[in-house]
């Protein structure tokens, strides 16, 4: 299952008192279960941007307390700068990134605004997805009139807050109100370009912006803007969505780019986006010769990228993470002015690279897990080399696939065997998974063993926990023993009609995924057995059963035809 990360982006209104601005960001950074990212003052602005990451609920508190210490520390009557604000906190926008939708983020984002005003006091105003009226989308609607115009809006029903709303008073004097939504992920991007006109670059980026160019007299570039019958200038859209760009040249690099925000990636991917460019580029004899990203990127817009690229070019999606993503790069020339290092640049592994270092299994070389196997440790054992040879097991099936994706004379179908390894490379990352969730299982008991037992209370606490850490040892090989099960589908198909050379892996396929689904039995069946609620026990070990039948079943006809093939 795909974690759920979102990205929180507040702006305090606080951009010139460093040990204010540390105060806030710390109390971030002191959160548990979120990375900060960047924090971004800005003394003219008098505004400090702040960018962190996690899973949702941790961001949601960590968010929470970041807002609680801002209404602690800056006075917003005493407030001075050069940006738009109302509040010590102005704005609090929640961003999905992965596993977790726009929707989804919009109700997170109730939630805080609505905690905000019930236990700090603030009135807040919910904007973008999270409005709920159309007019309040728009965060300068929320926002108008500023930190000054609030007397005149609070406890008003047509302009009051969304929560917490109440007449203007002292408190409010001091903290200001907050808006908290919920927006999708900004991608900022420039395009290179093999010239130093900015004019040209500004005619790109007005041909791909979704508010495009005015319409001009005559069709001439400086004729006079057309406008419609209530004075408001007529607009030629333009191609892409949800985008804002303008051209400028960069005396550093010394050559003029198409700078451009993507507001909604749903409507326009970063890959869509760069093709369009291109397109529009050399239409006015102009190449793009590679791009830049700003900031960060969530890792599906690099795996939506890289999955483009390889469809356009016929080849098999089946391919690691690792992999795909290095064809984004390389086809969008993502590296063509500095190395572009997917670990500083994806979110996900941002945060990954963040969290404390555990030791697992998968991240082994092969020499390490063995000898971890062999030492005295009881962990690993049976249960995560059973999901191993089930990872192996796919891995062959997906293999071979690929090999017959590009096989020479079997271009037409490319498309066929491309799905089946996108197939079995989602079998290998669910039983890879595996390998350490057998050992995070058999933990939980020895974990469940080790509880004291003096009291009464004790007594039934361990038990209730030994019970449910040996349904879970149940139920982890049962998992593996399923994954492992529905490799052979793709082990048949590749032995049957993959590349002919490779039939012999396929064979090996189906041994492995044998042994893989034969030995997590043995591990449910022993788990099982340890069970005090025997009518938990009990279907789990009868779809065990079934699946052993099955794949003593499948391996023996796998290895007919691979037998007839071989001769």
């Amino acid at each position: 299952m795909e974690k759920r990360i979102i990205e929180c982006v507040p702006n305090f209104s606080e951009g010139r008192d460093k040990a204010v601005i540390e105060a806030i960001a710390d109390t971030i950074r002191n959160s548990e279960g979120v990375r900060l990212l960047d924090v971004d003052p800005g003394e003219a602005t008098n505004r400090t941007v702040v960018t962190f990451v996690g899973e949702p609920e941790a961001v949601v508190e960590a968010a929470f307390r970041a807002v609680r210490k801002a209404s602690e520390l800056i006075d917003m009557s005493k407030h001075h700068g050069a940006h738009p604000r109302m509040g010590a906190t102005d704005v609090l926008p929640l961003i999905p990134v992965a596993g977790i939708t726009l929707e989804e983020c919009a109700e997170l984002a109730r939630g805080l605004g609505a905690r905000i005003a019930d236990e700090l006091g603030i009135p807040v105003y919910a904007y973008e997805a999270a409005a709920f009226t159309p007019e309040r989308k728009n965060l300068a609607v929320c926002r108008k009139g500023e930190y000054e115009g609030l007397p005149e809006r609070l406890g008003k029903e047509a302009c009051g807050a969304d929560f917490g709303d109440r007449p203007f008073d002292e408190a409010i004097a001091r903290t200001g109100a907050t808006a908290v939504g919920a927006r999708d992920f900004l991608i900022a991007v420039n395009y290179n370009l093999n010239t130093t006109s900015t004019r040209r670059a500004n005619a790109i980026a007005f041909d791909v912006r979704e508010k495009g160019r005015p319409k001009r007299e005559g069709g001439k570039p400086n004729g006079k803007p057309l406008k419609d019958e209530n004075g408001n200038v007529i607009t030629i859209p333009g191609t892409l969505k949800g985008t804002k760009a303008i051209g400028w040249y960069i005396d550093e690099y010394g050559i003029a780019q198409v700078s451009m925000n993507i507001t909604d990636i749903s409507q326009t991917p970063l890959h869509t986006a760069f093709d369009e460019v291109a397109r529009a580029a050399a239409a006015r004899g102009i190449r793009v010769t590679g791009a830049e990203i700003v900031g960060l990127v969530p890792k599906r817009t690099l795996l939506e990228a890289g999955r483009h690229y390889l469809r356009l070019q016929q080849r098999s999606l089946g391919l690691p993470e690792e992999e795909i993503i290095r064809i984004a790069v390389r086809s969008m020339g993502l590296d063509q002015l500095a190395p572009f290092n997917p670990r500083e640049k994806v979110v996900e592994y941002m945060l990954e690279d963040a969290q404390t270092p555990q030791k697992r299994l998968t991240d082994m070389t092969l020499r390490g897990f063995a000898d971890e196997t062999a030492s005295e440790s009881p962990a690993p054992g049976g249960g995560s080399i059973a999901a191993y040879m089930g990872t192996l097991a796919a891995a062959l099936g997906t293999m071979v696939a690929n090999l017959s994706a590009h096989k020479p004379g079997w271009d037409e179908r490319w498309e066929e065997f491309s799905d089946a390894a996108v197939e079995g490379r989602r079998l290998v990352d669910t039983l890879r998974s595996l390998v350490d969730e057998d050992t995070d299982a058999f933990n939980a008991v020895m974990a469940a063993i080790q509880m004291p037992k003096g009291t009464d209370e004790e007594k039934a606490a361990r038990a209730e926990a030994m019970e449910a850490a040996t349904l879970y040892a149940a139920e982890v090989p049962l998992r593996t023993m399923r994954a492992a099960a529905s490799s052979f589908g793709l082990l048949r198909r590749m032995a049957e009609t993959g590349n002919p050379a490779s039939v012999s892996d396929a064979g090996v396929g189906a041994l492995a995924a044998r042994a893989a689904v034969l030995g997590a039995d043995l591990n449910v069946r022993i788990n099982a057995a340890g069970l005090a609620d025997t009518a938990k026990a009990a279907p789990l070990v009868a779809e065990a059963t079934s699946l052993v039948a099955e794949a003593k079943r499948e391996e023996e006809e796998i290895l007919a035809i691979v037998n007839a093939k071989i001769g």
